[in-house]
């Protein structure tokens, strides 16, 4: 058995082929590159059930990610996380086959170290040593850790109005650190022209291939921690899509196996009415995003004005029936509010968005109530402290609690 069946890279667009051995970036025609795995050797010389017997972590499925070897790993244990139903919230809002997928107990407080292990592990296996990227906050203060951990340098730009935390993340963990007054493509521009002719990589969201492949463990985990099934629905906060194109890669690839059966899960991809490029294109039937102007929301992680990866998402969503839908930043606060008083969760915003999206669904009728849908929490609600207000009365010294109800 080997550790890793990555054979080559794949343009989805036109079909050239790339040697997986040496750092890549686009295809030539400027689309993202998808690593491919010889699968059927792979279902020949791999048990679905063999799988149980590894380790507690993502890692498990290194048979499908592209890291030769596992002394190139780069790991913090980051994999796993918990799937749980929110049967109160669910409930009320009339959805009782509610569960949620908590990226938030990752290393880094989000989903975003899944890309980052992988990406990092693969990058320092074939030879780089100093990565760059921009970020919203949660992808820079993942990729700096992992980096740190491996030995290498980081360059990371976010807007200023990023979360604060990512901003000390970075710092702590030695990246390169610099904010923008400005959005993450200005942030990303930046980084491009720093970059240019200099051996910093950039690691930008699918401008390099890899960060996908550990995006994509989020389907493998689903459906072995659902007795290799999937459930009804899939919905997933979209900015620059990773994580939803990586779902359903993972799904196909388990799907090729024989490890699941042939029907998929519906995706559906949210996003927030102040940025919201991907459902204007999906309602118009259009293969491409158009950027969003004047982008802006609450969930900032989603705050993605374009997305190089659009026409993947509205593949993805198409192929499965699944929907795009645009929810307001007052509808994901008080999501956010409602399932932790009622269920105990502490969403991050954009996990809440998913909660508001199901709402939504389910009063147009798109949904019907019988599903299992699964959500995705993408971080921990820690890294976003504004989003709750906390003023409890203060007690003198000796005082006593007023009668309680």
């Amino acid at each position: 058995m080997r550790y890793s069946y990555l054979t080559d890279l794949e343009c989805p667009k036109d079909g050239r082929r790339y040697d997986a051995g040496v750092p890549q970036k686009l295809c030539a025609c400027g689309s993202p590159l998808l690593a491919r795995y010889d699968l059927a050797a792979l279902r020949a010389e791999v048990a679905r059930d063999d799988i149980g017997a590894g380790s507690p972590t993502l890692w498990r499925y290194h048979a499908l990610l592209p890291v030769g070897s596992s002394d190139a790993v780069v790991s913090f244990g980051e994999g796993m996380t918990p799937i749980f139903g929110l049967p109160r919230h669910g409930r009320k809002i009339g959805v009782p086959g509610l569960v949620v997928k908590d990226e938030g107990t990752l290393p880094t407080g989000s989903f975003k170290a899944r890309g980052a292990a992988v990406g990092v592990s693969r990058a320092r296996e074939i030879g780089i040593r100093r990565i760059a990227m921009p970020t919203n906050g949660n992808a820079g203060a993942a990729w700096s850790t992992y980096a740190a951990r491996a030995g290498m340098a980081s360059l990371i730009v976010m807007p200023r109005a990023a979360p604060e935390i990512a901003r000390k993340e970075c710092a702590v963990t030695g990246a390169r650190l610099y904010l923008v007054d400005g959005l993450i493509g200005d942030a990303g521009a930046i980084v491009g022209r720093a970059v240019a002719n200099s051996d910093w990589f950039p690691v930008s969201t699918l401008k390099e291939p890899y960060r996908l492949e550990g995006k994509k463990t989020m389907g493998f985990e689903i459906a072995e921690q659902l007795g290799w099934r999937v459930p009804d629905v899939i919905v997933y906060p979209t900015g620059g899509g990773v994580g939803l194109i990586g779902i359903y890669k993972g799904l196909r690839e388990l799907q090729e196996l024989g490890w699941i059966g042939a029907k998929l899960p519906k995706l559906v991809a949210v996003q927030a009415e102040g940025c919201a490029p991907i459902v204007r294109a999906f309602e118009a039937g259009a293969e491409h995003a158009e950027p969003w102007q004047d982008a802006e929301t609450v969930a900032f992680g989603i705050n993605v004005a374009s997305a190089i990866g659009d026409f993947l998402i509205l593949e993805a969503i198409r192929a499965t029936g699944g929907c795009a839908v645009a929810v307001s930043d007052t509808e994901i606060l008080q999501q956010l509010a409602d399932v932790g008083r009622r269920d105990g969760a502490f969403f991050c915003p954009e996990g809440a968005a998913t909660l508001a999206a199901v709402a939504k669904l389910r009063s147009g009728g798109w949904l019907d109530g019988s599903e299992e849908v699964l959500v995705l929490n993408t971080g921990t609600g820690l890294k976003y402290p504004d989003t709750v207000s906390a003023n409890p009365p203060v007690l003198p010294i000796g005082g006593s609690i007023p009668m309680l109800d």
